[in-house]
């Protein structure tokens, strides 16, 4: 029997916990020309859903790399359509989209991309301008130390890849010469000449002078030059780019690989018609196709089918080899990303990120309907804006 001046036990409602909501995470396809890399691969995808992240890929969207759909489903990933990729809080497609595509992302969404100026276009940027699109360029990330790690590892496989399938070319015996780089006892070792002397040169001479090849290396920066040749040894011949020197090298190479330079550089059309009938040339500048201008151009992320159909002696200029190996491409970005949210995840918010991280903040080109990267300012016509000024207010 109960007292009436007992305490009489009451319920108590039960807690409720209200789980956080997760960044999503979008990954539509990326089937623009020039650029058919993907970022993540399945693997990579997991590692961000341990992370916290939602990740949602498109159909289809890894078969560039061929992986297939159920291959990241089991990672972790969520299967969705185009539209719902890009309505995601971060977007990551690396050649820059459509403006139908800027126009169905989230309104104050995070697009993740490669610069690719020559590709940029004004009608994209105002949609990314008028939807308050956060746009990094990956490629200008840069790290505690000041080095850009996306931009770099982009350029060391693009240096790799075009000795690797240029040998592939002049090996083929109906499309090409039918001849090896080197190595062979009593046979003159093929010539590569090799314009740059930066990343993306020495491993292309690295992999040249690893299959035997004579390798010669120019470059007008003669600290660059120096570095680089201490680097890979006295297997690489080093010279300034004086005119009678290169053009010697030009006309007698089997191999011609064209890496960024301080400055503009080209070939005129006269010097290219005394190069070697069945030359390879390829082009992994800035931009593409600028340092043999008088030669057709074909992508070889695209692809050998696509290629434009000429005789096996017609000299052609190729570019893009890096997406010819868009799965290693696809490893390497991974990585590179995975460190990245590992820095951004915990600033809770893009406008933390930026002004805690100043390597993230360089990279910005939109932010809060303002351009803030003269390059991309000068391609869509107008002016950029201090971001710093916009971090400061915000």
């Amino acid at each position: 029997m109960i007292k009436s001046d007992s305490h009489e036990p009451l319920a108590q409602p039960d807690e409720v916990a209200t789980a956080p909501r997760r960044l999503t995470l979008g990954l539509p396809v990326c089937d623009r020309p020039g650029e058919r890399r993907f970022p993540l691969t399945p693997e990579g995808v997991e590692m961000l859903v341990e992370r916290g992240l939602a990740v949602r890929i498109e159909h289809g969207a890894g078969s560039v790399i061929n992986y297939p759909d159920n291959r990241y489903a089991r990672h972790g990933a969520e299967l969705v359509d185009r539209a719902e990729a890009l309505r995601c809080d971060v977007v990551i497609h690396l050649a820059p989209l459509t403006p139908a595509d800027a126009a169905r992302m989230r309104r104050g969404a995070m697009l993740l991309t490669l610069l690719h100026p020559s590709m940029q276009d004004p009608a994209t940027i105002a949609v990314l301008l008028k939807r308050s699109i956060t746009a990094i360029a990956l490629d200008l990330v840069e790290d505690r130390r000041g080095m850009t790690p996306f931009a770099d590892i982009l350029s060391e496989i693009d240096g790799r890849a075009a000795v690797a399938l240029a040998s592939s070319m002049l090996a083929d015996p109906t499309a090409g010469k039918g001849i090896l780089l080197g190595g062979v006892t009593g046979i003159v070792a093929c010539e590569t000449t090799i314009i740059g002397s930066g990343i993306a040169a020495c491993a292309a001479a690295r992999s040249a002078a690893g299959l035997g090849a004579t390798v010669r290396m120019f470059d007008n920066d003669v600290y660059s030059l120096r570095r680089a040749i201490r680097e890979l040894g006295q297997q690489v011949i080093g010279s300034a780019l004086h005119p009678h020197v290169l053009h010697n090298a030009l006309r007698s190479a089997d191999m011609i690989v064209a890496t960024p330079t301080e400055g503009h550089f080209s070939v005129g059309a006269d010097l290219v018609e005394a190069t070697k009938q069945g030359v390879v040339i390829i082009d992994i500048t800035r931009k593409p196709g600028h340092t043999f201008p008088s030669l057709p151009v074909a992508d070889m992320g695209a692809g050998r089918n696509a290629m434009p159909d000429v005789a096996p002696a017609t000299r052609m200029c190729l570019t893009n080899p890096g997406g010819a190996v868009g799965r290693t491409a696809a490893m390497a970005l991974s990585n590179t990303l995975i460190t990245m949210f590992d820095q951004m995840l915990p600033c809770e918010g893009v406008g933390n990120a930026l002004r805690i991280i100043p390597g993230l903040r360089r990279a910005v080109y939109t932010y809060m309907g303002r351009v803030v990267n003269p390059i991309v300012a000068r391609c869509a016509g107008g002016r950029s804006t201090d971001i710093n000024i916009y971090l400061t207010l915000s």
